[in-house]
């Protein structure tokens, strides 16, 4: 035992000289007379842009008054998994308009995304069969990769003519091609309109997950797919949070219904959990109609992110990406190392932003970065306080071009 401790003290020594230790902070409590992402945490006031709460609904009272009402009526657990008894009223009609915004047949309700990838990926790829994956895609649907047995492959990130060779490699045995459509750390989108002609050549399925897209990207905010003017034919297998734009929690799988019915019969990751409890999943469908009903929050936030990237560029600030298609509300600071990214957020703290570094593993080596997200809730002063402050920041680190 004695000996196990001290590997596990090695082990966290290591982080901390490679300057990858992770650290959690407290939020107290969120500022009521000013703006809602202006937040306490660890015991001082500070403007949050790290949160994915891109349309402002985590903390709209509307959304709070769904919840706190559902569970007067329905109580604060569901007590069961979906195929017991936790199946309730709240999460069929959740599900029924989830299906509705994404123009497909049916949706299903998982706990996470992490779940949900997990559950497509291992039911439909299994041993024998090959998986191929965008390089830079969620851990989560890595992991499901890895997990369902299939032979596991990566292509070159957002590289659709990479994704075709590698299909035609293994032709015979590829069931699945999966990306994100936004991706979580760099901001961009996948290039789902190849990558359709790509799986349907190659008789594979599409996967797409859309966490960081849908409520805000497209004409309607109905996300990347939306965006590329796809359909359910194209992109068969459809990936949402709730826990992002539309600012509860929870995820959900939108497709066919008979592929939903196989993931009810099939997929470990739903029929072995207790079910979401039914007020998150009354707060979700409030949180649905807010953001369809007043689009001018998708308008302001993009609006918002447009702001910051010229106002950064126009600094020096060194974005990740020099140009995005459509822009997204994602927008990273590339600063290389770990210690240059823990330096920067440091500073920005005491200036009163959070931002927060990201290192290795969640990135690749060399590409450490403060991952600045917007909000419709952000306000323009906060914004361009943010933007000078970066550039100080950068400049003193010799970053401003």
């Amino acid at each position: 035992m004695k000996r196990r401790a001290s590997e596990l003290r090695s082990v966290l020594d290591q982080l901390d000289r490679e300057h990858l230790r992770r650290q959690r902070r407290t939020i107290d409590q969120f500022v009521e007379s000013g703006s809602r992402v202006t937040a306490i945490i660890d015991g001082r006031q500070l403007v949050d842009f790290s949160s994915n709460d891109y349309l402002g609904l985590a903390r709209h009272p509307a959304v709070a008054a769904a919840m706190s009402e559902s569970a007067e009526r329905c109580g604060s657990g569901s007590g069961a998994s979906h195929l017991v008894t936790g199946h309730g009223a709240e999460h069929a009609r959740l599900e029924e308009e989830l299906a509705a915004f994404t123009g497909r047949e049916r949706a299903l309700l998982f706990s996470t995304g992490y779940m949900a990838n997990l559950a497509v990926m291992t039911t439909l790829a299994g041993r024998g069969e090959t998986v191929l994956l965008d390089r830079l895609s969620h851990a989560s649907l890595i992991d499901g990769g890895l997990l369902s047995g299939a032979r596991f492959k990566r292509f070159a990130h957002g590289d659709s003519r990479a994704a075709e060779s590698a299909l035609a490699e293994h032709s015979d045995t590829t069931s699945v091609v999966a990306t994100d459509g936004v991706f979580s750390m760099d901001g961009d989108v996948g290039p789902l309109a190849e990558l359709t002609h790509v799986s349907k050549a190659h008789d594979a399925w599409l996967v797409v997950d859309d966490a960081h897209g849908l409520g805000v990207i497209g004409a309607t905010g109905r996300g990347a797919v939306e965006h590329f003017g796809l359909n359910s034919d194209a992109v068969p297998v459809l990936v949402g949070t709730l826990g992002k734009a539309f600012g509860s929690f929870g995820a959900f799988v939108a497709g066919s219904a008979e592929l939903i019915e196989l993931l009810m019969q099939k997929a470990r990751p739903y029929i072995y959990t207790t079910a979401l409890p039914q007020p998150v999943a009354a707060a979700s469908r409030k949180a649905l109609e807010i953001a369809q009903r007043e689009t001018w929050r998708r308008e302001r936030v993009l609006a918002l992110a447009a702001r910051f990237r010229a106002a950064a560029e126009q600094m020096g600030v060194p974005l990740l990406c020099a140009t995005t298609d459509p822009l997204t509300p994602i927008q990273p600071i590339l600063l290389g190392s770990s210690e240059a990214a823990l330096d920067a957020q440091q500073k920005l703290l005491a200036a009163g932003f959070c931002v927060v570094a990201i290192r290795p593993p969640t990135i690749p080596q060399g590409s450490a970065r403060l991952r600045v997200t917007l909000s419709a809730a952000h306000t323009e002063s906060q914004v361009d306080e943010l933007v000078e402050t970066l550039s100080r920041v950068c400049a003193a680190q010799n970053l401003v071009s």
